[in-house]
């Protein structure tokens, strides 16, 4: 497939297991609020054949944080390329002005990047690649916008994703009630560092823009019609609020019909994906990883994705 102008190089990936030689190309693509700027991440071998999807991953950051620089999106493009996996992370502009300490103005909310924006700008990344089979994916903020993305295409109309994975992502509009395990775990130790309900509504009234909007299906998918979503894999952080919000999307999706693996990586903090030095990244990043060569080699022949393999690693 022809990618769009931009700057390769190729980088040497050392000798970790399956490790490959990737190319990493800086290159826009056109959306309706202006160039959208993405980067590819691409194994010189694929690991499953020359047809595999791709993978488009879209970075967290509380809506208003994060970038192609962030962790969460060379970290994981990076390493998913040398396992063999295409990927195409895709930078999203953010909002601006919104904080999770307070709750913002209505005369602040009348400007700036909001709901459309981002997620317009993820929609034209995934326009991008045409007709062209692909795996979607995201981290906390991005995996709402990977999830809003997917529903909006199965309702309106576009190229549906054939698997989805959500990390640590917040779907509801308002934190749904943790269980009662979950609100034990918070208070254990370093759990006692979380995002209280408040701290969630105000950075998700910062992305909708109002109050209104909030409950629009396409903004916060959460709670609403899931049917038709394709197959999707759900990684949360053990003593992270928003695992609350993870396990009732996991809910919603089964009790739509959809495929759904929902994993919590013990004892982990929400970000574990951007923390590349600890080893909650290491667990996360080899699910990912996991998640996609199943994914890819599902799409290539057809078939259901696999269940992951008892040891953790792929199916080889």
């Amino acid at each position: 497939m022809a990618r769009p102008r931009g700057s390769a190089t190729t980088l040497p990936t050392g000798r970790a297991r399956r490790s490959r030689r990737i190319t990493v190309t800086w290159a826009v693509v056109p959306g309706p609020h202006g160039a959208v700027r993405v980067r590819w991440y691409e194994p010189v071998v694929p690991a499953v054949s020359d047809a595999s999807p791709p993978l488009i991953w879209v970075h967290g950051g509380g809506f208003v944080a994060g970038g192609l620089w962030h962790p969460e999106s060379f970290a994981t493009g990076r390493a998913l390329a040398r396992a063999g996996v295409p990927v195409m992370s895709v930078g999203y502009r953010l909002v601006k002005g919104a904080t999770l300490l307070t709750e913002p103005s209505p005369k602040r909310l009348e400007s700036g990047v909001r709901y459309p924006i981002p997620l317009d700008d993820v929609l034209a990344a995934i326009a991008s690649v045409g007709d062209r089979h692909y795996l979607l994916g995201g981290a906390s903020a991005g995996a709402c916008l990977a999830a809003a993305a997917t529903l909006k295409m199965l309702r309106i109309g576009g190229n549906v994703p054939e698997a989805v994975f959500l990390a640590y992502g917040t779907f509801h509009a308002v934190l749904p009630e943790p269980s009662a395990e979950l609100a034990a775990t918070l208070h254990q130790g370093v759990g006692r560092v979380h995002f209280r309900e408040d701290n969630v509504f105000n950075m998700n009234l910062g992305y909708a823009g109002s109050r209104e909007r909030m409950r629009d299906p396409f903004v916060f998918p959460g709670g609403h019609d899931l049917t038709g979503f394709p197959p999707t894999f759900l990684l949360d952080a053990d003593r992270d609020s928003l695992r609350a919000s993870g396990e009732a999307f996991a809910a919603e999706l089964r009790a739509a019909g959809v495929a759904v693996d929902h994993r919590i990586v013990p004892g982990t903090l929400h970000g574990f994906l951007a923390r590349t030095w600890m080893p909650a990244y290491r667990t996360g990043i080899a699910t990912v990883i996991g998640w996609a060569l199943r994914a890819e080699r599902a799409s290539v022949m057809r078939a259901p994705i696999p269940d992951e393999h008892p040891d953790g690693h792929p199916p080889r």
